[in-house]
Protein backbone atom coordinates (compact mmCIF):
# COMPACT_ATOMS: atom_id res chain seq x y z
CA UNK A 1 0.00 0.00 0.00
CA UNK A 2 1.41 3.50 -1.28
CA UNK A 3 1.76 6.55 1.27
CA UNK A 4 -1.09 7.98 -0.59
CA UNK A 5 -3.58 5.58 0.30
CA UNK A 6 -2.40 4.04 3.76
CA UNK A 7 -2.96 8.15 5.31
CA UNK A 8 -6.05 7.68 3.65
CA UNK A 9 -7.25 4.48 5.13
CA UNK A 10 -6.10 5.45 8.32
CA UNK A 11 -8.06 9.01 8.01
CA UNK A 12 -11.30 7.05 7.02
CA UNK A 13 -10.74 4.85 10.53
CA UNK A 14 -10.33 7.75 12.40
CA UNK A 15 -13.24 9.53 11.29
CA UNK A 16 -15.27 6.22 11.97
CA UNK A 17 -13.83 6.38 15.69
CA UNK A 18 -14.91 9.80 16.06
CA UNK A 19 -18.40 9.08 14.63
CA UNK A 20 -18.72 6.46 16.77
CA UNK A 21 -17.83 7.79 19.97
CA UNK A 22 -19.90 10.84 19.45
CA UNK A 23 -23.16 8.90 18.77
CA UNK A 24 -22.32 6.95 22.06
CA UNK A 25 -21.73 9.77 23.76
CA UNK A 26 -25.57 10.77 22.63
CA UNK A 27 -26.80 7.77 23.32
CA UNK A 28 -25.80 7.93 26.95
CA UNK A 29 -27.28 11.39 27.15
CA UNK A 30 -30.36 10.01 26.01
CA UNK A 31 -30.74 7.47 29.04
CA UNK A 32 -34.05 8.25 30.96
CA UNK A 33 -33.25 9.47 34.13
CA UNK A 34 -33.55 6.93 36.81
CA UNK A 35 -37.20 7.27 38.91
CA UNK A 36 -37.39 7.91 42.29
CA UNK A 37 -38.49 5.14 44.87
CA UNK A 38 -40.98 7.50 46.44
CA UNK A 39 -43.80 8.71 44.65
CA UNK A 40 -44.70 11.91 44.53
CA UNK A 41 -48.63 13.09 43.97
CA UNK A 42 -50.81 16.11 43.43
CA UNK A 43 -54.25 16.65 44.92
CA UNK A 44 -57.14 18.71 45.77
CA UNK A 45 -59.11 19.49 48.97
CA UNK A 46 -62.48 21.23 48.23
CA UNK A 47 -62.25 23.41 50.69
CA UNK A 48 -65.69 24.75 52.37
CA UNK A 49 -63.16 27.80 55.01
CA UNK A 50 -61.47 28.89 51.48
CA UNK A 51 -64.64 28.76 49.27
CA UNK A 52 -62.17 27.08 47.26
CA UNK A 53 -60.07 24.25 45.57
CA UNK A 54 -56.93 24.00 47.72
CA UNK A 55 -53.99 21.72 46.42
CA UNK A 56 -51.37 20.21 48.15
CA UNK A 57 -48.40 17.54 47.28
CA UNK A 58 -47.94 14.44 49.14
CA UNK A 59 -44.65 11.99 48.92
CA UNK A 60 -45.57 8.15 49.92
CA UNK A 61 -43.11 5.91 51.21
CA UNK A 62 -41.43 3.59 48.86
CA UNK A 63 -43.25 0.71 50.08
CA UNK A 64 -47.04 2.72 50.61
CA UNK A 65 -48.53 1.11 48.06
CA UNK A 66 -47.10 -2.92 47.94
CA UNK A 67 -47.45 -3.41 51.55
CA UNK A 68 -51.48 -2.16 51.54
CA UNK A 69 -51.92 -2.69 55.56
CA UNK A 70 -48.76 -0.37 56.65
CA UNK A 71 -49.60 2.92 58.43
CA UNK A 72 -47.39 6.09 58.10
CA UNK A 73 -46.11 9.05 59.94
CA UNK A 74 -46.64 12.08 58.45
CA UNK A 75 -44.81 15.44 57.85
CA UNK A 76 -46.59 18.89 57.51
CA UNK A 77 -43.87 20.99 55.51
CA UNK A 78 -44.73 24.87 55.15
CA UNK A 79 -43.44 26.70 51.86
CA UNK A 80 -42.44 30.34 52.19
CA UNK A 81 -43.48 33.59 51.37
CA UNK A 82 -44.21 33.84 47.37
CA UNK A 83 -43.98 30.04 47.34
CA UNK A 84 -46.70 27.09 46.47
CA UNK A 85 -47.10 23.59 47.73
CA UNK A 86 -45.21 22.76 45.00
CA UNK A 87 -41.94 24.07 45.94
CA UNK A 88 -40.41 21.72 48.59
CA UNK A 89 -39.88 18.81 46.36
CA UNK A 90 -39.99 21.33 42.90
CA UNK A 91 -36.44 23.35 44.75
CA UNK A 92 -35.18 20.99 47.01
CA UNK A 93 -34.07 16.91 47.07
CA UNK A 94 -36.80 16.32 49.14
CA UNK A 95 -38.61 13.23 47.60
CA UNK A 96 -34.82 11.70 46.79
CA UNK A 97 -34.03 12.24 50.67
CA UNK A 98 -37.67 11.12 51.91
CA UNK A 99 -36.90 7.58 50.41
CA UNK A 100 -34.69 6.33 53.32
CA UNK A 101 -37.04 6.86 55.64
CA UNK A 102 -40.72 5.28 56.31
CA UNK A 103 -42.69 8.69 56.35
CA UNK A 104 -45.79 10.12 54.11
CA UNK A 105 -44.58 14.31 53.79
CA UNK A 106 -47.53 16.58 53.26
CA UNK A 107 -46.68 20.27 51.25
CA UNK A 108 -49.69 22.56 51.51
CA UNK A 109 -50.97 25.27 50.03
CA UNK A 110 -50.41 28.92 51.82
CA UNK A 111 -50.25 31.27 49.37
CA UNK A 112 -48.86 34.73 50.83
CA UNK A 113 -51.29 33.69 53.96
CA UNK A 114 -48.73 33.62 56.79
CA UNK A 115 -50.15 30.68 57.78
CA UNK A 116 -53.31 32.64 59.70
CA UNK A 117 -56.48 33.35 59.59
CA UNK A 118 -56.96 36.85 58.08
CA UNK A 119 -58.50 40.03 59.57
CA UNK A 120 -59.26 41.47 56.40
CA UNK A 121 -59.71 38.54 53.93
CA UNK A 122 -62.58 36.40 55.26
CA UNK A 123 -61.54 33.20 53.32
CA UNK A 124 -58.04 33.38 53.51
CA UNK A 125 -58.36 30.87 56.68
CA UNK A 126 -55.21 29.07 56.55
CA UNK A 127 -54.31 28.24 60.16
CA UNK A 128 -57.86 26.62 60.33
CA UNK A 129 -57.88 25.51 57.09
CA UNK A 130 -54.68 22.99 57.58
CA UNK A 131 -55.47 22.05 61.42
CA UNK A 132 -59.09 21.50 60.68
CA UNK A 133 -59.86 20.72 57.52
CA UNK A 134 -56.43 19.43 55.45
CA UNK A 135 -55.32 16.84 58.50
CA UNK A 136 -58.54 14.97 59.02
CA UNK A 137 -58.59 14.74 55.04
CA UNK A 138 -55.32 13.16 55.14
CA UNK A 139 -56.16 10.90 57.81
CA UNK A 140 -59.25 10.24 56.33
CA UNK A 141 -57.76 9.15 52.72
CA UNK A 142 -54.30 7.67 53.18
CA UNK A 143 -52.82 5.41 55.57
CA UNK A 144 -51.42 7.49 58.34
CA UNK A 145 -51.27 6.96 61.61
CA UNK A 146 -53.61 9.69 62.87
CA UNK A 147 -51.66 10.40 66.42
CA UNK A 148 -50.28 13.52 67.66
CA UNK A 149 -46.98 10.91 68.46
CA UNK A 150 -47.09 10.13 64.86
CA UNK A 151 -47.25 13.59 63.13
CA UNK A 152 -44.73 17.06 62.90
CA UNK A 153 -45.11 19.79 61.21
CA UNK A 154 -41.86 22.01 59.80
CA UNK A 155 -41.27 24.68 57.18
CA UNK A 156 -39.04 27.70 55.84
CA UNK A 157 -39.04 31.00 56.50
CA UNK A 158 -43.03 32.09 56.60
CA UNK A 159 -43.60 28.07 56.83
CA UNK A 160 -41.55 28.04 59.63
CA UNK A 161 -43.45 30.81 61.52
CA UNK A 162 -46.49 28.91 60.73
CA UNK A 163 -45.32 25.54 61.97
CA UNK A 164 -44.22 27.11 65.40
CA UNK A 165 -47.58 28.55 65.31
CA UNK A 166 -48.79 25.34 65.14
CA UNK A 167 -47.19 23.45 67.80
CA UNK A 168 -47.87 26.15 70.42
CA UNK A 169 -51.87 26.65 69.37
CA UNK A 170 -52.18 22.30 68.84
CA UNK A 171 -49.77 20.69 70.94
CA UNK A 172 -52.46 18.07 70.75
CA UNK A 173 -51.77 17.74 67.05
CA UNK A 174 -47.94 17.06 67.30
CA UNK A 175 -44.85 15.67 68.70
CA UNK A 176 -42.02 17.53 66.53
CA UNK A 177 -42.13 21.24 65.59
CA UNK A 178 -39.25 22.57 62.81
CA UNK A 179 -38.34 25.82 61.80
CA UNK A 180 -35.65 26.43 59.16
CA UNK A 181 -34.74 30.25 58.75
CA UNK A 182 -38.37 31.25 60.45
CA UNK A 183 -39.60 34.46 59.89
CA UNK A 184 -40.60 34.16 63.68
CA UNK A 185 -41.78 37.78 64.47
CA UNK A 186 -44.07 38.44 61.77
CA UNK A 187 -47.31 39.06 63.48
CA UNK A 188 -45.33 41.94 65.64
CA UNK A 189 -44.05 43.79 62.54
CA UNK A 190 -45.57 47.16 61.31
CA UNK A 191 -45.53 49.32 58.11
CA UNK A 192 -42.24 51.07 60.49
CA UNK A 193 -40.33 47.70 59.86
CA UNK A 194 -40.78 47.30 56.08
CA UNK A 195 -41.59 51.26 55.53
CA UNK A 196 -45.42 52.05 53.20
CA UNK A 197 -44.50 49.73 50.15
CA UNK A 198 -43.08 46.18 49.68
CA UNK A 199 -44.71 42.49 48.83
CA UNK A 200 -43.82 41.55 52.75
CA UNK A 201 -45.44 44.73 54.29
CA UNK A 202 -48.66 44.12 52.24
CA UNK A 203 -48.99 40.42 53.11
CA UNK A 204 -48.68 41.28 56.68
CA UNK A 205 -51.06 43.83 56.58
CA UNK A 206 -53.66 41.66 54.55
CA UNK A 207 -52.87 39.24 57.02
CA UNK A 208 -52.51 40.54 60.55
CA UNK A 209 -54.43 44.44 60.28
CA UNK A 210 -53.47 46.91 62.00
CA UNK A 211 -50.56 46.88 64.84
CA UNK A 212 -52.91 46.76 67.38
CA UNK A 213 -55.50 44.75 66.00
CA UNK A 214 -56.68 41.42 67.83
CA UNK A 215 -55.71 38.94 65.08
CA UNK A 216 -51.78 40.44 65.39
CA UNK A 217 -52.87 39.10 69.02
CA UNK A 218 -53.62 35.80 68.60
CA UNK A 219 -50.72 34.96 66.23
CA UNK A 220 -47.85 36.61 67.75
CA UNK A 221 -45.47 33.78 68.58
CA UNK A 222 -43.68 35.57 71.00
CA UNK A 223 -46.72 37.03 73.02
CA UNK A 224 -47.71 33.08 72.94
CA UNK A 225 -45.02 31.86 74.41
CA UNK A 226 -44.35 34.34 77.37
CA UNK A 227 -48.23 34.18 78.35
CA UNK A 228 -48.05 30.51 78.30
CA UNK A 229 -49.04 28.93 82.14
CA UNK A 230 -46.36 26.27 82.92
CA UNK A 231 -48.45 23.16 82.79
CA UNK A 232 -49.32 23.76 79.05
CA UNK A 233 -45.24 24.77 78.06
CA UNK A 234 -44.57 20.83 79.66
CA UNK A 235 -46.92 19.43 77.24
CA UNK A 236 -45.70 21.39 74.18
CA UNK A 237 -44.02 19.52 71.22
CA UNK A 238 -40.69 19.33 71.16
CA UNK A 239 -38.81 22.63 68.52
CA UNK A 240 -36.27 22.24 66.21
CA UNK A 241 -35.18 25.88 65.25
CA UNK A 242 -32.22 26.55 62.37
CA UNK A 243 -30.77 29.64 60.86
CA UNK A 244 -28.51 30.58 58.93
CA UNK A 245 -25.55 33.25 60.11
CA UNK A 246 -25.77 35.27 57.05
CA UNK A 247 -29.64 35.41 57.22
CA UNK A 248 -30.93 38.47 57.75
CA UNK A 249 -33.78 36.38 60.34
CA UNK A 250 -31.28 35.15 62.33
CA UNK A 251 -31.50 37.98 65.34
CA UNK A 252 -34.90 37.34 65.05
CA UNK A 253 -34.29 33.50 65.64
CA UNK A 254 -31.97 34.22 68.30
CA UNK A 255 -34.20 36.17 70.17
CA UNK A 256 -37.08 33.38 70.08
CA UNK A 257 -34.74 30.85 71.68
CA UNK A 258 -33.70 33.30 74.15
CA UNK A 259 -37.44 33.04 74.91
CA UNK A 260 -37.57 29.68 74.79
CA UNK A 261 -34.70 29.39 77.28
CA UNK A 262 -36.30 31.67 79.70
CA UNK A 263 -40.08 29.54 79.78
CA UNK A 264 -37.91 26.37 79.64
CA UNK A 265 -39.59 24.93 76.49
CA UNK A 266 -37.74 21.58 75.49
CA UNK A 267 -36.05 22.95 72.13
CA UNK A 268 -32.82 22.31 69.94
CA UNK A 269 -31.49 25.76 68.07
CA UNK A 270 -28.66 25.61 65.17
CA UNK A 271 -26.78 28.71 63.92
CA UNK A 272 -24.96 27.33 60.68
CA UNK A 273 -22.94 29.28 57.93
CA UNK A 274 -25.37 30.10 55.34
CA UNK A 275 -27.80 32.43 53.87
CA UNK A 276 -32.24 32.73 53.40
CA UNK A 277 -31.66 30.57 50.07
CA UNK A 278 -32.39 26.60 48.94
CA UNK A 279 -28.89 25.52 49.17
CA UNK A 280 -29.23 26.08 52.96
CA UNK A 281 -33.10 24.76 53.02
CA UNK A 282 -31.83 21.67 51.12
CA UNK A 283 -29.32 20.93 53.92
CA UNK A 284 -31.38 21.34 56.69
CA UNK A 285 -34.44 19.05 55.18
CA UNK A 286 -31.76 16.49 55.54
CA UNK A 287 -31.34 16.95 59.44
CA UNK A 288 -35.52 17.40 60.09
CA UNK A 289 -35.79 14.19 58.09
CA UNK A 290 -33.08 12.47 60.15
CA UNK A 291 -34.17 13.91 63.45
CA UNK A 292 -37.97 13.22 63.24
CA UNK A 293 -37.32 9.09 63.79
CA UNK A 294 -36.70 9.78 67.19
CA UNK A 295 -39.78 11.59 68.02
CA UNK A 296 -42.76 10.59 65.44
CA UNK A 297 -41.22 6.77 63.72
Amino acid sequence: MNTDKRRFYNYVLGLIFVLGLACSFQGQQAQPKIALPTTVENHKLNSKLMAREMPYRVVLPIHYKSEKAQRYPVIYLLHGLTGHFDNWTDKSKLAEYAAKYDYMIVTPEGNNGWYSDSATIPNDRFETYITQELIPEIDKNFRTVADRNHRAVAGLSMGGYGSIKFGLKNAEMFALVGSFSGALGAAGWTEKEFGAKGFIAQSILSVYGAADSKTRQENDIFKIVREMPVDKIKNLPFFYLDCGTEDFLINNNRDFVNLLLEKKVKHEFRQLPGGHDWKFWDAQIQEFLELSEKFIK
